[in-house]
């Protein structure tokens, strides 16, 4: 079963974008960030103590677009990975969700 989430075209390059969704029944806050005309999909939680990550709606990026920027602890994440790199996680990672890009359309892989 796969969500539409939005159209690959609805994120720039680099760019990031918040939704909220239902997994297993639970609404959960999630983000889609587009990084060298890949797509990478992680819950919206740091994991150092669960704060949402977005800084401002949709910004979830370091002002350069190279690195996932959380927006508490301004811990630093591979936008690849999910891996914490610096800040009170380092050596933690975010929660990764499987994406399928089908015809210009990003979906969540559920």
């Amino acid at each position: 079963m796969t969500l539409f989430l939005c159209k690959t075209s609805d994120i720039e390059d680099p760019g990031s974008r918040g939704f909220e969704v239902k997994i297993r029944r639970k609404t959960q806050d999630i983000f889609v960030v587009h990084k060298n005309g890949e797509f990478y999909a992680y819950i919206d939680s740091c994991p150092h103590t669960g704060a949402p990550l977005e800084w401002q709606e949709n910004q979830f990026l370091d002002l350069d677009g190279e690195l996932i920027q959380c927006a508490v602890h301004d811990a630093r994440f591979l936008i690849d990975t999910g891996d914490c790199i610096a800040g009170p996680c380092r050596g933690d990672r975010l929660q990764a969700l499987p994406l399928k890009i089908v015809n210009g359309e990003i979906h969540l892989d559920l």
